[in-house]
């Protein structure tokens, strides 16, 4: 058998677990993203769950890339279930991806445990910054051009929630920002201890089907 076939038998079957273990992922992602609940503090409208937990740990165990389709499959697998106009899923999408990318992304390209503590770090930062803009110029106007909710209505329930709420303004910084906060640093942390232990079962299921 020449190198070029073995080096093809053997892309095929790289391509083919890193299609299985996405699609595991994914089914897992949006079994937890049915397992929403409310935080104390936190307006009705905002439901934390931890679906980004497996597609996380995607990112780091095939890459960025593959985070980023787990992401849009799980909110695409949701959509038909949507209860915001699809509003939400577009929402979890885009902060979801750039989360899990800028995890990934680091990740990949320092693949130790110093590495995994910065990647998720770092991907906690910038998913909370790029959310505060994102929220207040895309979201949050598309909740009252497309589903048809007053940002006063809006702003009731995150005042109700929090009393530090009184604009726009207010209820991105002391509403999105601190949720994203601890949304990044729940995911990373659960991430950092149960990552080893999957990769290992990944690797370990993938030798004895060679």
């Amino acid at each position: 058998m020449s190198e070029i076939t073995k080096d093809s038998i053997k892309s095929s079957r790289v391509s083919a677990r890193k299609i299985a273990v996405t699609g595991i992922f994914t089914a897992m992602a949006v079994v937890l993203m049915y397992l929403e609940f409310n935080l104390p503090f936190m307006p009705v409208f905002l439901k934390f769950d931890f679906s980004e937990l497996p597609v996380l740990i995607g990112s780091f165990a095939l890459g960025p890339a593959y985070g980023i389709v787990i992401e849009f499959l799980k909110n695409l697998i949701h959509l038909p279930v949507t209860g915001t106009s699809g509003i939400g899923e577009l929402s979890n999408f885009i902060t979801g991806s750039i989360y899990v990318f800028s995890a990934g992304f680091f990740y990949e390209k320092h693949r130790t445990r110093k590495g995994a503590i910065a990647a998720l770090l770092i991907a906690t930062a910038v998913l909370s910054i790029i959310a505060v803009p994102f929220n207040y110029f895309f979201t949050l106007p598309l909740y009252g051009s497309v589903a048809g909710i007053p940002m006063e209505a809006i702003l009731g329930m995150g005042a109700a929630a929090n009393p530090l709420v009184t604009d726009k303004t207010s209820l991105v910084l002391w509403v999105f920002l601190p949720f994203n906060l601890f949304k990044g640093l729940a995911i990373g942390f659960i991430t950092f201890w149960v990552y080893k232990p999957i990769s290992k079962l990944i690797n370990n299921t993938y030798k004895k089907t060679r």
